[in-house]
């Protein structure tokens, strides 16, 4: 017994004092970690203090202070950003719907400002610009590492306004200035028309903070109108994405139960689950969602939800594939920090980061013979996982019905122009006939 208990007294030693050793070992590695973070520092205000003192020009040290932490927030990923108190005006503005500017959505792709879409009736529609349009100039002045926000506030202005925008598109040999009006910019984003067999149709253009609430009232007068509605088409397509709590009570407006979406992060405070609520009042239709490669980030919320629920079958292409969730976090100056905080899954866990999500039933998108020129570059469009420095995937572990459009010939034209609409309604049409076979 003696033997045994020196024995356990040695192994209890010799396991103590590795652990001692272990400890020792993590304050050295957290120690050399503090030192070489002190001596970055020590390096930064030496290269700031011999810019402000021997810079060719007199430089504002805020200037100086605000580039740093530019490079320091665009060396995360994409989609995060530091912005002045101007540009946190601008984003305010953006999600609110209304402001006076061209109504195109941009985004920096491989450095270079990019058209993502033209928003319909707007001015950037009108004059005929298109998805995968490099801006390399506006008003004359290069966009050459230009950051995102602070082109938005170039585009945006007075109603009235004239801004040039030098493009630069794909089978171009010179890039072509666009001169554009700027107009108040509505963005409606909720649009809604009947189609044939008593289909319904909605699109939402983006997610915006009265999204969910237009979106329940358009359902319940299109409903009444329909009596009833057999099918519904959800067309997000196209759509870049916006507010995720919007995305979390859209997706609730048509489950009755089960996981929305679910966050996780480092913070504990990111690790989040949004659930269904059974309201009494939800669609029984069945339901066919539309999306492409444009769809992006609120709106693959929504159809990743409701294509892992069961309840709405996905039709089109592989959508954008941007799975990451961005706090916006106010400072005391007045701008403020937009920071990648979490990555988003899918009620069964899928991270879709740079993957996208895959529809049930692939339709690659045809253009129409007559509008070749108009549908360029539909065919290869950018997405998340081709932007520079994009988050990598991670386990889970880790308006009203515009009557005229009501009309049957405006339908079949809608149709017949629309191979991946078509192929929905076909779809809902058939839907009971497909049930019934399958029982």
């Amino acid at each position: 017994m003696k033997k045994i208990s020196t024995k356990v007294c040695l192994l209890l030693i010799i396991c103590f004092g590795s652990l001692i050793l272990l400890g020792l070992h993590n304050d050295v590695n957290s120690s050399a970690k503090e030192k070489s973070v002190y001596k970055d520092i020590k390096t930064f205000n030496e290269v700031f203090d011999m810019i402000k003192k021997n810079y060719v020009d007199e430089i504002d040290p805020t200037t100086l202070m605000q580039g740093a932490i530019n490079g320091m927030v665009k060396s995360l990923d994409p989609h995060s950003s530091f912005m002045t108190p101007d540009l946190y005006k601008e984003l305010e503005v953006e999600t609110q719907g209304q402001f006076g500017g061209l109504g195109i959505e941009i985004m920096i792709i491989k450095d270079v400002l990019t058209v993502v879409s033209p928003i319909e009736d707007t001015p950037a529609f009108n004059a005929g610009l298109k998805p995968g349009d490099q801006i390399i100039k506006i008003d004359g002045k290069s966009t050459k590492n230009i950051e995102l926000l602070a082109a938005v506030k170039k585009l945006r202005g007075p109603k009235g306004t004239k801004v040039t925008l030098t493009i630069m598109r794909e089978g171009m040999t010179t890039p072509k200035d666009f001169t554009l009006t700027r107009a108040i910019i509505q963005v409606k984003s909720v649009k809604v028309k009947k189609l044939e067999g008593n289909i319904g149709y909605i699109r939402i253009a983006a997610f915006q903070e009265r999204t969910s609430d237009d979106l329940r009232k358009e359902l319940k007068d299109l409903d009444a109108k329909l009596k009833p509605m057999k099918g519904l088409v959800l067309d997000l397509r196209n759509d870049p994405g916006g507010l995720l709590v919007q995305a979390i009570e859209v997706s609730d407006i048509f489950l009755k139960s089960g996981v929305i979406v679910s966050t996780r992060g480092r913070a504990k405070s990111m690790e989040t689950k949004a659930m269904a609520k059974n309201n009494g009042d939800e669609l029984t239709c069945p339901i066919v969602v539309l999306v492409n490669e444009g769809t992006a980030s609120a709106a693959e919320i929504v159809a990743g939800a409701l294509q892992d629920n069961g309840r709405a079958l996905v039709v089109g292409a592989q959508t954008f594939g941007k799975a990451s969730v961005q706090t916006v976090i106010p400072l005391e100056d007045g701008s403020a920090l937009k920071l990648t905080t979490a990555r988003y899954y899918t009620p069964k866990g899928r991270s879709i980061q740079a993957e996208g999500i895959t529809p049930d039933i692939m339709v690659k998108y045809i253009k129409p013979s007559e509008d070749v020129e108009n549908a360029a570059g539909t065919e290869e469009r950018i997405r998340e996982k081709d932007l520079t420095g994009h988050i990598k995937p991670a386990k889970e572990d880790g308006t009203k019905v515009d009557e005229a459009q009501s009309k049957e010939e405006k339908d079949s034209s809608d149709l017949a122009n629309d191979n991946q609409l078509k192929t929905a309604v076909d779809i809902l049409k058939s839907w009971d006939l497909m049930k019934k076979n399958l029982n």
